[in-house]
């Protein structure tokens, strides 16, 4: 993938940061797990990015694509009192240059919290959603942790 496809704003973060990172496209994928299949990468490196609003707030719930989001884990942890999916049209306009669903786990760029599933630290690496259905991003987690300090915890269940 050239550079121009990424979000410039990921891109100049990424950048600005040092961090190393591949990019690829793949055939078209609308779940994390059939992109980490057409990608030909293990789908507990492969993350999906799931939107949630916890008290009417926007946030990021981040976890492999062969894991489930347990609400109620994640209302637990974040000590919200309603937790809920959050609607297309609730986040499509806050990420203004990605395709709807394909945004990347990067919640700081968004000025939103960034809770992650504790099982991504049992992998080096992680791949997601570029911005696109046919692109994504892979780099180290390490990388990832230190630059999203998402809260690792416990929020999902496996399929």
């Amino acid at each position: 993938m050239s550079s121009e496809a990424l979000s410039p704003r990921l891109q100049e973060f990424l950048s600005s940061n040092h961090v190393h990172y591949d990019t690829m496209t793949h055939p078209h994928a609308f779940t994390a797990r059939d992109t980490a299949a057409s990608a030909h990468i293990d789908s507990h490196e492969m993350v999906k990015t799931v939107m949630v609003r916890l008290d009417g707030k926007l946030a990021m719930a981040v976890l492999p694509s062969d894991e489930w989001l347990d609400l109620a884990q994640l209302r637990k942890v974040s000590g919200a009192r309603e937790v809920a999916l959050a609607t297309e049209s609730d986040f499509k306009d806050r990420f203004p240059e990605c395709e709807v669903g394909a945004m990347p786990p990067f919640g700081n760029l968004y000025a939103m919290d960034v809770f992650a599933a504790a099982s991504l630290a049992e992998d080096d690496d992680i791949a997601f959603n570029a911005g696109s259905h046919r692109e994504l991003i892979r780099m180290g987690w390490d990388d990832f942790a230190r630059l999203v300090h998402p809260r690792m915890v416990e929020l999902t269940r496996r399929h």
